[in-house]
């Protein structure tokens, strides 16, 4: 079929099952929106109102739906634009396809209006990515994007396009890639590692289970529930692992981490086989290295080579496609009980729930706290909605107590910890799942972020239901401040605008409270309302988020209080 390249571009994507992009047009990609204009009923475009809102918005929808987001930008800012996404994605494993507009291939190096080397300067950020300079290159390198994007442990590609390639006519013809030589997405299990695993694992007085975003993309949680029901064993889940097991499970133990839970970060320190599954030991996860679980053997399960030994070394490192490696565990694993162990964890988390959760959950004076927010939530939808947060104290409140049931439910900025990563990402969950309950919870500083995808979500009439939780301060670093910077609180507070004010110049409904007895009613409001509307909270301006591992600590040091 003889077409320009602009127009292959969208062939491509309905190739690739794409159905909904988000962009931004500009100069040097407006030969794809001009086609774009013609495949309207077949792939949806999101208009954002910035670049990096679009990015965002397209990781919200990868994390909620396992499908590639797809993102488009024009040359120059649009591209750079992208970069946090970018970069956010690749340390959160988020499948994306960027497609960035570049000024004409004679002009390359020229220094010409909005020309920028984004190939460079996004390749320590992508999983690939490809300048494209003749339109008989694109279908193969579409076809290879989609496929490392999505293949092994996903992460975003870039594709830049330059404008006369976008012009370009050529003879199209599309074959989805199935293998790229020298590339293997999955390494091949190694069964006698799968059996030593399993003897660590049989021969264990006290084990413990930390469960990472791998279950999820490796759509192995029936498998994994399989695994730790027959063998008994506690699990504790990371930031990103949140879902994969439902919230009441009686063998999840919590969260680890800076601000996970008390019981799986002191027992962390006891257990005799630490059995990782999915996850890459990060700092906020491990404390201080050189006392994190050295009287365990570790067992690492994974499907990226580079993540075994890096930060811990593994007894045992079991390579391979996450639900592959655990059915082939399953029948290794002896039936045990391990009693007296889970017993060591339920006294912990009471003592947890006498210190901090209840003052936290349920508080009788002062101002209303995030965790009250966050509870009465779970009250009114019953675990079945999906969490969208930003970064900051809320973020930690938000995934402490929130219920899940189903996975797939909490999308957050994990690695890179990106503020202003909420709005849109709750857009493009909304987007992809749009039967579920979406509830963003922001704080009021990465709200001002990406405050202008107000105008999207308006535009797009998305049920997004916005939680600001307001401190009127950037409560994580005034935390920090406070607790080890002598109270020198530098450039923390702020003096915020009416935000239901402006939600309402866009169109959205909202309120504002700072009464107690008002939280009830006004999140059955935000519930019940049929389009999108944004609650803000007013909550303590110095309230700390507990329990709380200090930089360089031991995970077993954390503090209560």
């Amino acid at each position: 079929m003889r077409t320009s390249g602009a127009d292959a571009v969208l062939r491509s994507f309905i190739a690739e099952d794409v159905d909904l992009i988000f962009g931004y047009p500009g100069g040097a990609i407006m030969p794809v929106y001009d086609a774009l204009y013609h495949y309207q009923e077949q792939v949806r475009h999101v208009l954002t109102r910035h670049e990096q809102g679009a990015i965002h918005a397209a990781q919200g929808y990868a994390r909620v739906t396992g499908k590639v987001g797809v993102v488009l930008a024009t040359s120059g800012p649009g591209a750079t634009n992208l970069i946090t996404g970018i970069a956010d994605a690749m340390i959160d494993s988020t499948p994306l396809v960027c497609i960035t507009g570049q000024v004409g291939s004679h002009l390359l190096g020229t220094d010409a209006f909005q020309e920028i080397d984004i190939i460079s300067i996004s390749m320590p950020a992508t999983k690939w990515n490809y300048q494209v300079t003749k339109a008989e290159q694109l279908p193969e390198a579409l076809s290879r994007a989609f496929y490392i994007a999505r293949s092994g442990r996903p992460g975003p590609v870039l594709i830049d396009i330059t404008k006369d390639a976008q012009f370009e006519m050529f003879d199209f013809a599309y074959r989805k890639c199935k293998q790229i030589r020298s590339y293997t997405p999955v390494p091949t299990l190694n069964l006698n590692r799968v059996g030593e695993a399993a003897d660590l694992i049989n021969s264990a007085k006290k084990p413990l289970v930390v469960f990472g975003q791998g279950v999820i993309l490796g759509n192995a949680e029936k498998e994994f529930r399989q695994l730790i029901e027959k063998a008994n064993l506690p699990a504790a889940t990371t930031l990103l692992g949140l879902s994969a097991l439902p919230s009441d499970h009686p063998l999840h133990v919590g969260m680890l981490g800076m601000h996970g839970n008390y019981a799986p970060n002191v027992l962390t320190n006891e257990c005799d086989v630490l059995i990782a599954i999915g996850m890459r030991f990060d700092d906020r996860v491990t404390g201080d290295l050189s006392r994190f679980a050295k009287q365990a053997k570790v067992i690492h399960f994974d499907i990226d080579p580079s993540e075994i030994n890096k930060n811990v070394q593994a007894d045992v490192a079991v390579l391979g496609d996450c639900k592959e490696s655990l059915r082939a565990l399953i029948p290794l694993v002896y039936e045990r009980s391990h009693q007296n162990w889970l017993q060591e964890f339920e006294v912990l988390k009471g003592v947890e729930q006498c210190k901090v959760i209840e003052q936290d959950l349920k508080p009788t004076s002062g101002s209303i706290s995030m965790g009250e927010v966050i509870h009465q939530v779970n009250l009114q939808t019953d675990g079945n909605a999906v969490l969208v947060t930003d970064v900051g104290q809320h973020q930690m409140v938000a995934s402490r107590y929130t219920q899940f049931k189903q996975s797939k439910s909490n999308i957050t900025s994990g690695g890179l910890g990106t503020m202003g990563f909420c709005l849109p990402a709750a857009l493009g969950a909304k987007l992809g799942a749009p039967e579920r309950e979406v509830i963003a919870v922001i704080g009021d500083g990465g709200f001002q972020m990406t405050i202008q995808e107000l105008g999207a979500i308006f535009q797009t009439k998305a049920a997004v239901k916005i939680i600001i939780l307001n401190n009127s301060f950037l409560g994580m670093v005034r935390q920090w401040q406070q607790l080890f910077f002598d109270k020198r609180y530098s450039s923390t507070e702020m003096e915020n605008p009416d935000f239901v004010a402006i939600a309402k110049g866009y169109g959205i409904e909202g309120e504002s409270i700072s009464e107690r007895e008002d939280l009830p009613a006004a999140v059955s409001e935000m519930l019940q309302h049929k389009g999108s509307f944004l609650l803000e909270v007013h909550v303590g301006k110095g309230d700390n988020v507990f329990p709380m591992v200090p930089t360089g600590a031991s995970v077993s040091e954390i503090r209560l209080e």
